[in-house]
């Protein structure tokens, strides 16, 4: 039904993909956290569509949601990652994956949605990659094919992850943030400034999303007594 993709996954799998080259690591039990919040967040009302956005480009938001996508997976869950990001699209890269047709190809209806989605090595999980990047993707999102590809994928997958510009650059993940359950905010320590991630927030706020949550990104991991990471890194 899907392209399978062929090559090996875990000989050419991106090194961003910890929860899978190395899933006893403290890092990738944070991802499992991660996921075990997001399950207890949604208790009693369903939680299918996870925006995974940031405040500024750089802060780690598509790790995330590739290892995010990798543990509910490895759960048992039917995953697609979608790669909503047409202007820096990076999932083609950590899975290993063309972008020949994808997301801006399914909205402009040049393909179909199931052969947009690829399926990846990894049981369970597929991607649908960005495709051809487009002059336009704003108004690609704010098209009804937008929906009508989320309404069809969510009678195919248990969870759909979508990875989106930052918040603070482009209007992208606010026209996306109308259509989902919740939103993750990815924030780097190191880079994010407060005042700009509390406005990313409230723009997201705004368009009637319901945040989920912060993820705490490239901050010096400290351990205590039993061995643990204190954040996610």
């Amino acid at each position: 039904m899907f392209r399978k993709h062929k090559e090996s996954f875990h000989r050419n799998m991106n090194r961003n993909l910890i929860t899978i080259s190395d899933p006893k690591s403290p890092i990738s039990e944070q991802y499992r956290t991660l996921r075990t919040n997001l399950e207890y967040t949604s208790l009693g009302t369903g939680l299918q569509t996870i925006l995974v956005t940031s405040t500024f480009t750089g802060e780690g938001k598509s790790t995330t949601a590739g290892n995010l996508a990798v543990v509910y997976a490895q759960l048992g869950k039917r995953v697609l990652v979608v790669d909503c990001d047409m202007r820096r699209p990076t999932m083609h890269q950590i899975f290993r994956l063309d972008t020949k047709n994808g997301l801006s190809n399914v909205l402009a209806k040049r393909v179909t949605i199931d052969l947009a989605i690829q399926q990846t090595q990894l049981e369970n999980l597929y991607v649908m990659t960005a495709g051809v990047i487009p002059p336009n993707p704003s108004e690609l999102l704010s098209a009804p094919s937008f929906k009508e590809m989320l309404d069809q994928v969510q009678t195919q997958f248990d969870i759909i992850i979508l990875d989106a510009p930052p918040v603070m650059q482009v209007a992208d993940s606010r026209v996306i943030a109308t259509e989902v359950d919740g939103t993750v905010l990815v924030v780097s320590c190191e880079a994010s400034d407060r005042d700009e991630v509390v406005k990313a927030r409230d723009q997201l706020t705004m368009t009637g999303t319901k945040i989920l949550g912060l993820v705490l990104n490239r901050r010096e991991y400290r351990k205590d007594r039993n061995n643990y990471y204190y954040a996610y890194q």
